[in-house]
């Protein structure tokens, strides 16, 4: 199995070590672009289709041609077959405006190990840290070109959120809007239990519609759930019965600390987890 599965829109696998993008390339340049990020099991792309439903989504936001969703599902899963059954894999697909000057889009497919970090988090669950997004929740209707709710390459902000994080010891991050609701991760979406009520921030308060919570809550409403969106404060997180961080690598992360407050982790302990599992299983 090759350390990098490198795959482009016209199905050819390429050389990952070779030079791909041009240095003028709008994705180098100004972030001008939009991704979406599956995990590899077992030689497959886990939940394809809702991937590409958000791809199409964010290239419609971020004014790009719609996307040929057969060469991007052909291309995802050639790139899987090429990664193999061995071990699990992140498979980006990249989307960018193309070189300046031009007017073809970059596209191609790429997929890479699962770090050790991911490995932990899932393991052990993550230490968080509250931080302000300096946006309100009336942004998305106010001004829909800040793009809120598109996965963009834009991502400067929400890496210099984790570094954050790490320089003061904590895992991952949760970011509230200016009036305090709870948001999302940089690379994840929350989701409490209050007892087998499961809830997450509504899309309407400019989060990213998350492919593994959508997942989780069409399965866990045929098993004795109730599902729902909600407006989310802080404190809402500490009296729960449990929050995860949920994303399409790590899966399901449960959050054992907040702000340096201890979490409730016995109830549901497990169930979250193993419901992630089976809904990213079926998912296509």
């Amino acid at each position: 199995m090759a350390d990098r599965v490198l795959v482009t829109l016209d199905g050819e696998v390429r050389d990952a070590q070779e030079p791909l993008l041009h240095a003028d390339d709008f994705g180098v340049l100004r972030g001008d672009g939009v991704f979406e990020t599956l995990l590899v099991r077992d030689g497959r792309a886990c939940a394809v289709d809702a991937h590409l439903a958000r791809l199409v989504s964010s290239a419609s936001a971020a004014d790009l041609p719609e996307p040929d969703l057969d060469e991007w599902r052909l291309a995802a899963e050639m790139a899987a077959e090429q990664w193999g059954r061995q071990n699990e894999g992140v498979l980006r697909l990249v989307y960018t405006r193309g070189r300046e000057g031009g007017d073809t889009p970059t596209a191609f497919v790429l997929v890479t190990p699962v770090s050790g970090r991911v490995e932990g988090a899932r393991r052990d669950g993550v230490s968080v840290i509250s931080l302000e997004r300096g946006f309100s929740v009336e942004v998305p209707q106010k001004s829909p070109w800040q793009m809120l709710g598109a996965k963009t390459l834009s991502y400067a902000t929400n890496m210099a959120a984790l570094r954050h994080a790490e320089s003061v010891g904590a895992d991952d991050v949760i970011f509230t809007s200016s009036e305090g609701f709870v948001l999302e991760g940089p690379r994840s979406t929350v989701v409490l239990a209050r007892g087998r009520t499961l809830i997450t921030p509504p899309p309407e308060h400019g989060v990213l519609p998350g492919t593994t919570q959508q997942a989780l809550f069409d399965l866990a409403a045929d098993r004795d759930f109730t599902v729902r969106y909600d407006g989310v404060r802080p404190a809402d997180l500490v009296v729960s019965d449990g929050v995860w961080l949920l994303s399409s690598i790590a899966l399901a992360a449960r959050v054992h600390t907040l702000d340096g407050h201890t979490m409730a982790t016995d109830a549901l302990a497990g169930e979250i987890e193993k419901l992630v599992d089976e809904a990213v299983a079926v998912a296509r």
